[in-house]
């Protein structure tokens, strides 16, 4: 137990100290860009008493050392600042757009994940043969080719020319819901969910395509799956509940990683389907210098990303009880 808590104690500080530099990172990095707040907000036509009552209003004022420890003391009592832009607090910002990023991503995880599997399952009952190398060159070619280009693509043939997809947005223009689960829960959704899902669906499965198919290959090689082929079991039953079932864990632990990766990676699919969410308004933010909203959106993705390997440490120890903490 002393070693459990003592590898726990560890990740916790190490992400401490990873969100720690990543905030650090990206308030240095906003304010040494062209174009400071000071220039965005401040018109040099403003009266002297306007534009210091303005630089006053959102901590402009003063020196840099000094924002940063503000920004600090904000962040521990759970306040990202107010946008510049809109004039809200961040955290009203990043709240509207939270779980459309959520819903997008976790259904193009979940998309890849099954996908992935069971065509890792296939190729791997099909190694060497054509649709083996069909399979896993499909695979890269969507892992490979720039994510936007495929989305514009798909957009183009399902949606301009065929008219089977929405072009982009949460919904319809003029459709309304009556707000909470009804947001989500209804077909106008579901239909515009639908094509980014799969565009990112298919990028995301290159990893739990080649890590079923090789690991399953290394798994059916062992000697207990050839005394399960001795005593003449099915070949769909040796694959699935003795092949299968051994060669699953890596892909499970890999998942938890995956999961803060797709969550972070649905920009490009957020600005091509217009989907409002943390990615589209992280570039919104940048392109209107909004710093406080940038800095907000950047810190949660990196707070999920850094707890989501802690759940992958956890749950890979949890699977495998081989591992021994020290």
């Amino acid at each position: 137990m002393t070693g459990v808590r003592g590898f726990l104690l560890r990740r916790l500080l190490y992400n401490v100290f990873t969100v720690f530099a990543i905030v650090t990172l990206i308030f240095v990095l906003f304010r040494a860009t062209p174009g400071d707040p000071t220039t965005f907000l401040v018109d040099t036509t403003f009266d002297p008493e306007v534009r210091q009552e303005i630089l006053r209003k959102f901590g402009l004022d003063k020196p840099l050392w000094q924002q940063y420890l503000v920004y600090w003391g904000n962040l521990a009592r759970g306040d990202l600042g107010v946008s510049f832009v809109s004039h809200r607090p961040v955290i009203e910002e990043l709240g509207d757009v939270l779980p459309n990023t959520l819903i997008l991503a976790l259904t193009s995880f979940l998309f890849a994940y099954v996908l992935g599997a069971l065509m890792g399952v296939f190729l791997a009952a099909r190694r060497g043969k054509l649709i083996d190398s069909l399979g896993i060159s499909l695979t890269l070619f969507f892992r490979s080719a720039p994510i936007f280009w495929v989305g514009m693509i798909l957009l183009m043939l399902l949606s301009f020319k065929l008219g089977w997809f929405p072009a982009g947005r949460l919904r319809d223009v003029g459709y309304e819901t009556t707000g909470g689960l009804d947001k989500y829960l209804n077909l106008d959704f579901l239909h515009h969910l639908f094509l980014p899902t799969l565009v990112a669906g298919l990028y995301l499965a290159a990893l739990p395509v080649m890590l079923t198919r090789n690991t399953l290959l290394e798994v059916l090689g062992e000697d207990y799956i050839e005394l399960a082929r001795a005593k003449g079991l099915p070949e769909s039953v040796i694959l699935f509940k003795h092949g299968f079932r051994n060669a699953i864990l890596p892909v499970v632990t890999a998942a938890t990683v995956y999961v803060g990766l797709a969550i972070a990676g649905m920009v490009e699919i957020e600005m091509v389907f217009s989907w409002p969410g943390v990615g589209r308004l992280i570039v919104l933010a940048v392109r209107s210098h909004d710093y406080p909203v940038a800095q907000g959106a950047f810190l949660l993705l990196a707070v999920m990303n850094s707890f989501m390997s802690l759940i992958a440490d956890l749950a890979y120890a949890y699977l495998d009880p081989r591992i021994v903490y020290k």
